[in-house]
């Protein structure tokens, strides 16, 4: 795994990581497992400045923006193209800022001789054993919003700088402090859109090098980074074409192959295996995450395709992704509540129609199922989820049945045991009670968290392409600038109902970089038939993983009676809590993980490795 960690305290430390490599300018600051080309710093009298990862910046950018250190501009050092780590120090401060979408996200442990900080929390907990933080994993199963208990990291006493914030280390010890604003200013769609193609053009250039490159071509987001990648040279693209998913992604997908210029084209063919949950039984063959990794429920279907781009490429190379373009691209309904809210009735009636012909409802549906979360802020919402939480739990239904909430409960919060909800009940109260900087728009909260869960979520995915086969995972709708390029488009223009990713046409029509009909799509593939394939045919060694035997279970965050039935729903082919499934699944797969032997992660300066 890749990973990043320093020192910073007026003692000396006593360990370094395992395999680490010193980063150049910066003394008590290692990389793991990160190739020597994508750790580079710039310095000064005054400054040193390091990034890690894909990082568009040249060398004379990183020298010019030393004085952005000097005047801890922080923000200005996460805006050039890419997905990386900003290390910076000036005399006895030191300051480590991870990206907006969690790729790169930091962790910290201090006590009175300094503090350790890292990109993995789990480096960070061998210290010295930190245990699992129960709570802490009871929000990621039962909201599935990095930011609701935003300090605490999924281990006891290793702290999480949440996102848009950046960890200050000097004399005086450790402090987080917010740069990036909660909402930004906004701008009209059709005004943006060209900062939106200038933003993804640049972060797809700033992958591409000497590297083969290849691409997903499916939906209209991994399109559209296919054909930029093709302006710069040979692509080969691949769609994963199961013939029970039944869309029409292989269709556009040959298509545009055939129009565009540079794209080689590959269709995945689907066989028994290459369904949600296969290959759970071998856990070893999984690679070790620094969090529970959703992409380990679908690691044979990515294994599949990237079995096909290494056949089809000369060297390891760079795969890019649409992973998160739903996300910065569109908007759930869920921005009718801000319309409501801001008593902008006319609008909200009007995407109220448009919503509900799209859905076969009512108007009056639409309607209802947002005005319980425009009636409250996001504290009032923790609250009353925390009183939700001391209630029974509730009988399952489809999360699109229940009003919209800030922070709506998942299905997986109601199997776990009573202790463990009183107890996270209590640390959303004190979470709500301590809240600061809160956004005032439940879409700019939503999405902000949308992204968190995709960033790591793609950090797991990317972990498993270098594992498997060396291959570098790009997904540029991630990248800082992206993300602040259509988040200044206001929620009900990115996701008005009247088209489909408006945002996307604006930017792109008429630039001939995407064939006319592309843009012109409305319709979207979907994983539902390989997912219910894969709880059906895996069914046994689902049971077995969240049975007697789950580390979930012993620690009162599943109950085996509502995970048996939501396993026997999908058995007889009827809907079920299947996100809840995919979250409890992913996270006992990680415990297990974690009890299956200790990571090497530190060794001692002496040389004797250390007992962590």
């Amino acid at each position: 795994m890749r990973w990043t960690t320093g020192w910073g305290g007026s003692a000396g430390q006593d360990r370094r990581p395992a395999g680490g490599r010193g980063v150049p300018g910066l003394e008590a600051t290692w990389t793991c497992g990160w190739p020597p080309g994508r750790v580079r710093a710039a310095t000064d009298a005054q400054a040193t400045l390091a990034v890690i990862g894909e990082c568009g910046a040249d060398e004379a950018q990183l020298q010019g923006a030393l004085p952005a250190v000097v005047a801890k501009n922080w923000r200005a050092l996460t805006r050039w193209p890419g997905s990386y780590l900003v290390i910076a120090r000036r005399g006895q401060m030191l300051a480590v800022v991870g990206d907006l979408a969690g790729q790169h996200p930091v962790y910290y442990r201090s006590d009175t001789a300094g503090t350790w900080w890292a990109t993995a929390a789990t480096a960070l907990a061998a210290l010295d054993g930190a245990p699992v933080d129960v709570t802490a994993l009871a929000a990621h199963l039962a909201f599935g919003q990095p930011d609701v208990l935003a300090t605490r990291s999924l281990f006891r006493g290793v702290a999480r700088v949440p996102g848009g914030h950046v960890l200050l280390i000097g004399p005086d010890g450790a402090a987080v402090e917010r740069y990036e604003p909660a909402s930004y200013a906004p701008v009209g769609l059709r005004e943006q859109a060209p900062v939106v193609r200038a933003a993804l053009t640049e972060a797809v250039a700033a992958r591409i090098d000497d590297r083969p490159v290849s691409a997903d071509l499916a939906g209209l987001d991994s399109t559209t980074l296919a054909c930029l990648a093709a302006q710069r040279g040979p692509v080969t693209a691949v769609t994963f074409a199961d013939e029970r998913l039944r869309d029409d992604d292989l269709t556009y997908a040959v298509r545009t192959a055939a129009t565009v210029p540079g794209l080689t084209h590959y269709a995945v063919p689907g066989g028994p295996d290459t369904v949600y949950y296969a290959g759970l039984d071998a856990l070893e063959r999984l690679p070790v995450t620094d969090a529970p990794n959703a992409y380990a429920v679908t690691a044979s279907i990515k294994r599949t395709v990237l079995d096909t781009v290494a056949a089809h490429t000369p060297a390891r190379g760079v795969h890019f992704t649409g992973s998160a373009g739903d996300a910065v691209l569109s908007a759930p309904s869920s921005y009718v509540a801000d319309l409501l809210r801001e008593r902008r009735h006319r609008r909200a009636w009007q995407h109220a129609l448009a919503h509900a012909r799209l859905r076969h409802t009512s108007s009056f549906d639409v309607l209802a199922r947002a005005r319980p979360a425009s009636r409250v802020d996001l504290a009032g919402a923790w609250w009353q989820t925390a009183a939700e939480l001391r209630r029974p739990a509730r009988d399952w239904i489809p999360q699109a049945q229940r009003p919209l909430a800030w922070t709506p409960l998942l299905a997986s919060a109601d199997w776990m045991t009573r202790e463990v909800r009183a107890q996270l009940a209590d640390a959303v109260d004190e979470a709500a009670g301590s809240l600061t900087d809160a956004p005032t728009r439940l879409a700019d909260w939503s999405v902000r968290q949308d992204l968190a869960v995709v960033g790591a979520g793609t950090a797991g995915w990317r972990s498993l392409t270098l594992a498997d086969r060396g291959i570098e995972l790009a997904a540029p709708y991630l990248d800082n600038e992206v993300i602040r390029a259509c988040l200044a488009v206001p929620a009900d223009e990115r996701g008005a109902p009247g088209q489909y990713k408006p945002l996307l046409e604006a930017a792109f029509a008429g630039s001939g970089v995407l064939p006319d009909y592309v843009l012109a799509r409305t319709t979207k593939g979907g994983f539902n038939a390989v997912a219910y394939a894969g709880l059906r045919d895996h069914a046994p060694v689902l049971r077995d993983l969240l049975g007697p035997s789950s580390r979930l279970g012993a620690l009162g965050l599943v109950t085996e009676a509502p995970v048996t039935e939501a396993l026997a729903r999908a058995a007889a082919g009827q809907p079920t809590a299947q996100g809840a499934l995919h979250l409890v699944v992913a996270a006992e797969v990680w415990l297990r993980q974690l009890a299956a032997g200790p990571e090497r992660w530190w060794e001692e300066v002496s040389g004797r490795v250390a007992a962590a």
